[in-house]
């Protein structure tokens, strides 16, 4: 695995005394269990529970670092310095950064999405390698892993957390206090009622470009995200979609016949009618 250079991307650097109180009480994410060596997903929310911005959050010496999309970098750092008011808190934005990956764990931070998939990656942060690989292993990767970002597989403020699996890949607490969103996430989760969720989508032949829609009887069930060659991802109504596969049903990618499978790592399986009853 070559280390590849990520294009697009910036850093949100927080730090100073409150630095990591403050983003413990605003992201999904629980800074007490994030190792020192360690990079996990997160996001700020709006107060209806839906995604705002999402990031990859790191230690940063005393400081923590929020890696994202260049696209939402701007917005991000505005949307924290409005919640820091008089806390100790420093905010820096590089954009654009140098992220780069790699198989190496030296110096670099386990990417803990892949991890949970059973794939090793880490992210390193500064200059990289002067010899880098072509970006399109790590897209194949995501996709074969089940791991979806906002912009290439949802737009942001559409997306709750479970959707994106947040929920099983570190990027969500259930255990540590409130923060921007928690009461909705935590009620989805308590009542069980997650019904989108991510997909590997497998196609009978090329998929069609993103934002297509997954269809069942012409009706859409989802829509298509990220695309390499016959794979793909996708977020569909998973009640929806095991039903359609309960009954023999086929499902469609505009003209595409294509088979869903839920990401093995996450334990999940398709609703079936008897669940629908028991619940």
């Amino acid at each position: 695995m070559q280390p590849t250079a990520l294009p697009d991307r910036a850093l949100v650097f927080v730090s100073g005394k409150d630095a990591e109180d403050l983003l413990q009480n605003l992201i999904t994410t629980d800074l007490d269990q994030l190792a020192s060596d360690e990079a996990r997903p997160g996001a700020l929310l709006t107060p209806q529970g839906k995604i705002l911005f999402d990031f990859i959050v790191s230690r940063d010496g005393d400081g923590l670092r929020l890696e994202t999309g260049i696209y939402q970098a701007e917005a991000l750092l505005k949307r924290l310095t409005m919640y820091k008011l008089r806390a100790d808190v420093k905010l820096d934005l590089h954009m654009p950064a140098s992220v780069w990956i790699s198989d190496a764990a030296q110096e670099g931070y386990s990417d803990v999405r892949f991890a949970k998939a059973g794939t090793p990656l880490y992210r390193h942060y500064g200059a990289a390698s002067t010899e880098t690989g072509d970006k399109g292993w790590y897209d194949a990767l995501r996709i074969a892993s089940g791991i979806a970002v906002a912009g290439a597989d949802y737009p942001l403020q559409d997306a709750f957390p479970h959707d994106v699996l947040f929920d099983l890949n570190g990027g969500l607490s259930f255990k540590k206090g409130c923060y921007v969103g928690q009461e909705v996430v935590s009620r989805m989760q308590h009542r069980g009622t997650a019904r989108r969720r991510v997909v590997l989508v497998a196609g009978e032949a090329p998929l069609p470009e993103s934002g297509t829609p997954i269809t069942v009887n012409d009706r859409p069930i989802g829509t298509l995200g990220s695309v390499s060659g016959r794979s793909g991802l996708a977020i569909v109504r998973i009640d929806k979609a095991g039903e359609a596969i309960a009954e023999g049903k086929p499902i469609n990618c505009g003209s595409i016949p294509v088979t869903l499978t839920l990401p093995s790592w996450t334990g999940l399986s398709f609703p079936s009618a008897a669940d629908e009853v028991s619940a």
